[in-house]
């Protein structure tokens, strides 16, 4: 299951579970929307990737049998940060950010 990590990567805006601006990667890096948009243009500084809207876990386990939903399992309060620095994002993000992220 996701981890739905509690920030940004690059700019440490707090993400909470329910932040409908989280965007995260196939390998779970997690970023701002707006990150994504004006500075990433879409591409993971990891992986390369494209970015998808995170889904919001619900609150709630509706159905009780399962033990679902965030009072089961919780996000996760580990705060991570790219290791990268931004000149090298800019410099990878120019390589491949004309590519669509299925041709990556």
């Amino acid at each position: 299951m996701l981890e739905l990590r509690p920030n940004c990567e690059l700019c440490d805006k707090d993400l909470p579970p329910d932040a409908p601006d989280a965007r995260i990667c196939s390998y779970e890096c997690t970023y701002c929307a707006v990150c994504v948009e004006q500075v990433l243009d879409n591409v993971c500084p990891t992986c390369g990737g494209g970015f998808a809207p995170r889904p919001i876990r619900p609150g709630k386990a509706w159905r009780a049998e399962l033990k679902l939903g965030l009072g089961n399992h919780p996000a996760s309060t580990e705060r991570v940060h790219t290791k990268f620095t931004r000149e090298d994002i800019a410099t990878h993000v120019a390589r491949i950010r004309d590519m669509k992220p299925e041709e990556r």
